[in-house]
């Protein structure tokens, strides 16, 4: 260890990132509080790491952050996460950012104030490249003034700022490539809650939590989409045509506007959703080198039309993945084999299936039979199930037969390896 150069020794310390866990290694011979010093890349104080941060007083807590940020020099990552913990004065805040800023490269940050900390400020026109911002206000961005050269990612949670201010500060980012946004608190400027925005460089969008009328986004070099817990009435999206993973989970869109062409689309993966089947399936029926689909928890709210594994399997002939989930609803009790019963055209590529219940039935175990009969070269199989914790001699019953007809099927099927997730 004697031998270690100093910097590789500044380069273990900052792996440790939490401040503490460095004060305490520093503590270990002169060279590595010389390491600790001057050649500490990262440093993190997070409320998490260390109970005893939600014990100690707000002006305590800022000495004890204060001396160390300012016992290093040239730190190029800074994370403050202060969750659970009091409003921090300004000064200090200010006082810490300032005397990092023009290494920093990226940067988290949760700490409430009084008054508000205007990060973009501080940091605008530095080398930051990653900001992750939470419950903080952003207002009146002036994209000349509060430029982001180098920015490459921006994450704001619980964040207050208006639509325009948002599509603002996404112009004052010119590299941004990452998004994301988690229960952002937009502020209202009209009658309608709407969000505009507009990226030449966005290539990743994160969407958590936001409930508006309206969400527009123009992207021409988006590649991920993800909106998880979304109310929206209407989405927007708009771009050339690069969008290569779709992902919904538990939205609610009233109108889904996709005027992106998908033909380059390789995976969807939505989840707890309600949609017209005719309207989905002409959204990415050109997606003709999609190779996962994932359609779990989804309601059709369609009277006649259901998910055709015909119109997939023609449609999709690079398809490698498949998982669907079986919803029996009462007046689908005739049709509920309608997924593979229409035609005959196989999926030749598909090698894993997931498959799963809600409310286990009788019908089940053909529905998976016609799926294994689809797909030829199939290596693996999944099947998910809920298992409820007081079960009814029928449901036992019913349990026990599905497991007889699996046992059964699947010799059919040898080269097929089987597994089972049940909750």
């Amino acid at each position: 260890m004697d031998r270690l150069p100093v910097e590789v020794i500044g380069n273990i310390l900052s792996h440790l990132r939490a401040a503490r866990d460095v004060v305490i290694a520093s503590t270990t011979c002169r060279k590595w509080r010389e390491a600790c010093l001057k050649h500490l890349h990262m440093l993190s104080f997070n409320s998490d790491d260390w109970p005893v941060f939600r014990d100690l007083t707000t002006s305590r807590l800022e000495i004890l952050i204060t001396q160390t940020i300012f016992q290093t020099k040239g730190l190029q990552g800074l994370s403050i996460l202060m969750d659970g913990v009091d409003e921090f004065s300004a000064s200090a805040v200010i006082a810490w950012l300032m005397y990092t800023r023009e290494t920093l490269s990226c940067l988290f940050y949760n700490v409430r104030t009084t008054p508000n900390v205007n990060i973009l400020d501080i940091c605008a026109r530095q080398k930051l490249e990653l900001l992750v911002l939470a419950h903080n206000s952003i207002t009146g961005v002036d994209p000349n003034y509060q430029r982001f050269g180098f920015l490459k990612s921006l994450s704001l949670s619980y964040v207050s700022i208006s639509s325009l201010d948002l599509n603002l500060l996404l112009t004052a980012c010119p590299k941004i490539e990452s998004l994301g946004l988690i229960s952002p608190e937009i502020a209202i400027t009209d009658a309608q809650v709407t969000v505009e925005l507009t990226s030449q460089t966005l290539k990743m969008v994160y969407i958590e939590a936001i409930s508006l009328d309206k969400f527009s986004l123009e992207a021409d070099n988006l590649e991920k989409l993800h909106l998880k817990d979304c109310a929206l009435e209407l989405f927007e999206l708009s771009g050339k045509g690069t969008l290569k993973h779709f992902k919904m989970d538990d939205v609610s869109i009233l109108h889904l506007d996709i005027i992106d062409p998908m033909d380059d689309l390789e995976t969807i993966d939505v989840s707890n959703f309600t949609i017209i089947w005719s309207k989905f399936y002409q959204v990415i029926s050109k997606s003709s080198r999609l190779k996962r689909l994932r359609l779990w928890n989804v309601v059709f709210d369609d009277e006649v039309d259901f998910v055709d594994l015909e119109l997939i399997a023609l449609c999709f002939p690079e398809l490698n993945y498949l998982a669907l989930s079986y919803e029996l609803r009462d007046e689908l009790k005739e049709g509920v084999l309608h997924y593979c019963l229409q035609g005959s055209s196989s999926m030749e590529n598909v090698t894993v299936l997931d498959l799963g219940w809600t409310v286990l039935d009788e019908h089940f175990s053909d529905w998976v039979e016609c799926l294994l009969e689809r797909c030829l070269n199939l290596e693996k199989i999944v099947i998910h199930g809920v298992v409820s914790e007081s079960k009814t001699h029928v449901e036992c019953h019913m349990l026990a037969s599905f497991t007889s007809s699996i046992v059964r099927l699947m010799r059919r099927y040898i080269h097929v390896d089987v597994q089972f997730v049940y909750e």
